[in-house]
Parts: C-alpha cells; sequence; structure tokens
C-alpha cells in the first residue's frame, strides 16, 4: 500500500491532497482485491460483472444495464462478457420481444466461482479497512456517498 505522502506541503490545497490521497487508497484496495480474484483466472472488472449478474437471478441482465451497474464504468462490457462466455462464466440469451436486446446470465460454473472467492474477498475488504473503528467507516461510507452524490456520472 502507497505511504502518506512525507510532504503534505507538496499539494497546492487540502482539496487536491484529498483527491489525490482518494486515487491512491482507491488503487490500494484495487490492487489487493486483484491478487484475490486473479489466480482464478479473472479479472476484478469480470468479478465485478459476475457479481452483478448473480444478483440479477435468474432473468438475468441486459449488457447494457450489466455496464451501468459496474463500479468502475467501461466502455468494453461487451468484450468482459465475451471473455466470461469464453470461459463458460456466463450465457447470453435473445430477448424473445426485441432481437436488440439480449441477457446475460451467470452460469453454474460462475455461481461455483462466486462462491469460492466470497469468503477471500470478504477477508479482502475487511483488510482494506480495517484500521478503521466502526464510527469511522460510517464517516467515510457518508463522505464517500456525498462525493459520488456530488459528481454525477454523465
Amino acid at each position: 500500500m502507497p505511504s502518506v505522502p512525507k510532504h503534505p506541503e507538496n499539494f497546492r490545497t487540502r482539496e487536491q491532497r484529498a483527491t489525490v490521497g482518494l486515487l491512491s487508497t482507491a488503487d490500494a484496495v484495487r490492487r489487493q482485491l486483484s491478487r484475490v480474484v486473479e489466480p482464478h483466472g479473472i479479472t476484478l472488472q469480470q468479478f465485478n460483472v459476475l457479481r452483478i449478474l448473480r444478483g440479477a437471478g435468474e432473468m438475468g441482465l441486459p449488457t447494457l444495464t450489466v455496464g451501468e451497474r459496474m463500479i468502475e464504468q467501461t466502455p468494453g462490457v461487451t468484450r468482459l462478457v465475451d471473455r466470461l462466455e469464453k470461459k463458460n462464466l456466463v450465457t447470453r440469451v435473445p430477448c424473445p420481444t426485441d432481437r436488440r436486446r439480449v441477457y446475460c446470465r451467470i452460469t453454474e460454473s460462475g455461481l461455483e466461482l462466486l462462491a469460492t472467492l466470497d469468503e477471500p474477498i470478504s477477508r479482502a475488504d475487511y483488510s482494506a479497512v480495517s484500521a478503521l473503528e466502526a464510527a469511522d467507516l460510517d464517516d467515510l461510507i457518508a463522505a464517500l456517498d456525498r462525493i459520488r452524490a456530488a459528481n454525477p456520472v454523465t
């Protein structure tokens, strides 16, 4: 994990220091979680797609909706799904009423992979924020929610 800058005076503003700190922390957490999923042959973005599809249930979701629910917005959701389909972790099913729409569904293999990853990811999530007390976590969650609300994705 990157260390705290030794020279905070190198930042022009508190806002800049906070933004750089937020980005550095997000990168450190992302790398930690990637180390959990990558030995299983998937990327963190692919894990996110699988997690979204597991939550969608048997109906699945249109590809566009999967993209909207991604933690990290990416224009390449179709390519992510292509790779997961080649690994037999997801399947695509055409919509019976609209040929332009395709539903993505998680396969049994995808569910099994997520079940294998649930505990290691839970430990990594805990480890990522273990330096914080419960009240600090609540404050962090509230602060992050406010930041996202003030910076809507367009």
